[in-house]
């Protein structure tokens, strides 16, 4: 499939998303918000594909939403409320997908942008990223799964200064806090992540998908809970073959070769 704000590159079990809009910062539009959708849904159909990347063209991943777009929707709460169905949207297809999602962030990630990429299970950025919920600088309250996001990444307090103040914080800070998973230099950071991706693809990719799923289910369930979907999910995993597999690889000391089977 093409898109006009997009482009997507399958290879090697991975899909890569670009956000393609340089000119604009890769600011989110509604062709954009649709192209994701189209592609989110793509990555999630197609048997082949493993693992996805998202990144963002140019010297910003997003810097969120098209003030122009804002400024239309100022006069019309019930395009807001749609517009902002359709970002939610975004968010659960990619924490829903049985699959991986690596954000590479190569610039600033701002408002809807960075919640774009803590959509994402794991996040590198280059040292030059730059994150903030700037949507309190505009007046607004944030969307994108931001108030869902921030609290479950770093916790009430943080996500309440980042989103009260609307203040940047860099790459490093926001790896200390626990926003996101490692800093690279921009040289490496395309390289970097993915190798990360390439690597989740040829894992045992029903393990992963399992895993993922009780991952996120976990923050809104009780120990007894979350210890019975880890029964469910392994007993699932262990008729598998990749599960065979992994453990005959390990008792014949040899790397194993998963199908995400």
């Amino acid at each position: 499939m093409s898109y006009g704000t997009l482009k997507v590159e399958k290879q090697d079990g991975v899909a890569t998303i670009t956000l393609n809009r340089p000119e604009k910062l890769n600011a989110i539009c509604p062709e954009l918000v649709n192209d994701l959708l189209g592609a989110i849904d793509d990555v999630g159909r197609d048997e082949g594909v493993r693992a996805a990347l998202l990144t963002g063209a140019g010297r910003a991943f997003s810097a969120g939403g098209d003030i122009q777009d804002l400024l239309s929707q100022t006069k019309d709460p019930l395009e807001t409320m749609a517009n902002s169905r359709l970002g939610a949207a975004i968010v659960t297809g990619i924490r829903t997908m049985p699959k991986p999602w690596i954000a590479a962030v190569n610039g600033p990630a701002i408002g809807a942008g960075c919640n774009l990429a803590l959509a994402c299970d794991i996040i590198v950025a280059a040292e030059t990223a730059r994150f903030s919920q700037a949507f309190i600088s505009l007046g607004l309250h944030p969307d994108t799964g931001g108030i869902y996001l921030l609290t479950r990444l770093v916790g009430t307090a943080r996500a309440c200064e980042l989103i009260f103040t609307g203040k940047t914080i860099d790459a490093r800070e926001a790896e200390r806090i626990g926003l996101i998973n490692q800093v690279v230099s921009a040289e490496e950071l395309a390289s970097v992540a993915r190798e990360m991706a390439l690597k989740l693809a040829s894992g045992p990719s029903k393990a992963i998908g399992l895993a993922k799923t009780s991952i996120y289910q976990a923050a809104s369930m009780d120990m007894a809970a979350v210890l019975e979907t880890e029964v469910r999910a392994v007993s699932l995993t262990i008729s598998t073959d990749d599960a065979r597999e992994g453990i005959r690889a390990f008792l014949e000391r040899r790397k194993p070769e998963f199908k995400g089977k």
